[in-house]
């Protein structure tokens, strides 16, 4: 399929038809083996996409009117239920979220909701609806929690497609399937009805096979103009290498194959002109404000679920922490100010940091079946240490596809700012990717 920019020119142009870009979706969708749809709205889909051709023939104009999107599981759409990768009877929701709104009101047509784990706690997408699968090798996850948006783009099912990133998830997934994901400033995807999204750490954004995709579904996500950025000129910048995540309770190893590909990106970059450093931002002990939001997110959607005894043991477990942690919220929120300080003197030297998305390519499909509480926390933390405290200060960060294993797996590196550096990330992206072409290369299964 064309990309989300390319589909929405070739629809105004009279190039195609929405019925057409829709039906391929949909078939394409259904035939696939990947598991990236939770569900789909085959006949609603069409109906909306029969609608969007009489308005194109009618001489009406929209970002995006005509072209199929997906969306994951974790934000109403009117008619469907919210499931959140969990088992249960979910009753539909009655209205769309805010996010959809303003998706329809680009007129793009939703074909479904993409499959992510419970509560979306894991960097893979796997549980209640079976695994996703990768569509370079589909022995290996496309991450989570946002796998199924990763693996519908990526595959081609759809041009583009919303995640959310609570601790990486829009990140994860996008380093391991070619794609760029963007994670915006806290607040710039609006989240109502909710008036946040677990205590803040998650925010809503695009995964896309190119930066120009990325950044016009980010136009339609906030109503800003960031889609200017990707043509933008790039002044030299000061850009800091770090290798090191934040302190967590296990050993972090980063993968030879990975630790290669993050310092080819760097190369790439000092020959487009800018300076790269080794430097690392002082993340302190900035887990002790990750942890009550996250685990308390939990204990929030365990309340809401129909029937609590359907989700996997380590989510129950994760729900009764998330209980006893509710009494450091305060605490946590009270701390941001202080971690922003420390964690941002790094922009008074540097203009972006660039790390690794993940410090390991893509987890075999199963590597957390069966595994207890702890040991399942270890594997996914040492897999993807460099993501979440982004989460807990609410900067933005970008997703860049960074090269691939020698047995051909995807791997990604981090373009990191402070708060509302977008601009900057995806001019910068963009620059890389005019470099790298990495939207020339597609995955086997299509």
């Amino acid at each position: 399929m064309a990309g989300l920019a390319e589909s929405a020119q070739l629809l105004s142009d009279g190039l195609t038809t929405s019925s057409d870009l829709v039906g391929k979706a949909l078939k394409a969708a259904t035939d696939s083996d990947l598991n990236a749809f939770r569900l789909l709205r085959a006949s609603e889909a069409l109906v909306e996409a029969k609608a969007a051709d009489e308005r194109l023939a009618a001489g009406e104009r929209l970002p995006l009117l005509g072209v199929p999107i997906a969306i994951k599981d974790d934000v109403d759409l009117a008619g469907a239920p919210t499931a959140f990768g969990c088992a249960g009877d979910f009753p539909v929701a009655e209205a769309d979220c805010e996010l959809v709104r303003r998706v329809k009101a680009a007129g793009a047509v939703i074909i479904g909701k993409t499959n992510t784990p419970e509560f979306g706690q894991w960097p893979v997408t796997e549980g209640s609806f079976g695994a996703t699968r990768n569509p370079w090798n589909p022995d290996y996850s496309p991450g989570g929690s946002s796998g199924g948006s990763a693996a519908a783009v990526a595959a081609g099912i759809v041009p583009a497609a919303v995640g959310s990133d609570g601790a990486g998830s829009i990140r994860i997934p996008a380093a391991w399937t070619n794609l760029v994901g963007i994670k915006p400033t806290r607040g710039l995807v609006p989240t109502a009805p909710e008036p946040e999204l677990f205590h803040g750490l998650t925010t809503s954004g695009p995964l896309a096979r190119t930066v120009a995709d990325a950044a016009l579904l980010l136009d339609v996500l906030t109503g800003g103009d960031y889609s200017a950025a990707v043509t933008a000129p790039v002044r030299p910048l000061r850009i800091a290498l770090s290798m090191r995540p934040a302190f967590t309770a296990f050993r972090v190893r980063v993968d030879p194959d990975v630790r290669a590909a993050v310092y080819a990106v760097a190369r790439t970059l000092m020959s487009l002109g800018h300076s790269v450093s080794v430097a690392d931002p002082a993340y302190g002990l900035i887990g002790l404000s990750f942890l009550p939001r996250s685990f308390g997110g939990i204990h929030d959607w365990t309340r809401r679920v129909p029937d609590a005894a359907l989700l996997d043991a380590r989510t129950r477990h994760n729900g009764r922490v998330g209980r006893l942690l509710g009494h450091g919220l305060g605490a946590s929120r009270a701390t941001l100010g202080f971690f922003a300080r420390r964690i941002g003197a790094v922009f008074t030297e540097f203009d972006v940091v660039l790390t690794p998305t993940t410090a390991t390519p893509p987890l075999p499909v199963g590597s957390i079946d069966g595994l207890p509480g702890w040991r399942t926390d270890r594997r996914v933390v040492t897999a993807c240490p460099f993501a979440w405290p982004w989460n807990v200060l609410g900067w933005p960060g970008v997703n860049v596809p960074a090269g691939f294993t020698p047995s051909g797996l995807p791997v990604g590196a981090q373009l990191l700012g402070p708060a509302d550096s977008e601009p900057l990330l995806i001019s910068l992206a963009a620059q890389l990717e005019a470099a790298s072409d990495w939207a020339a290369t597609r995955p086997p299964i299509r």
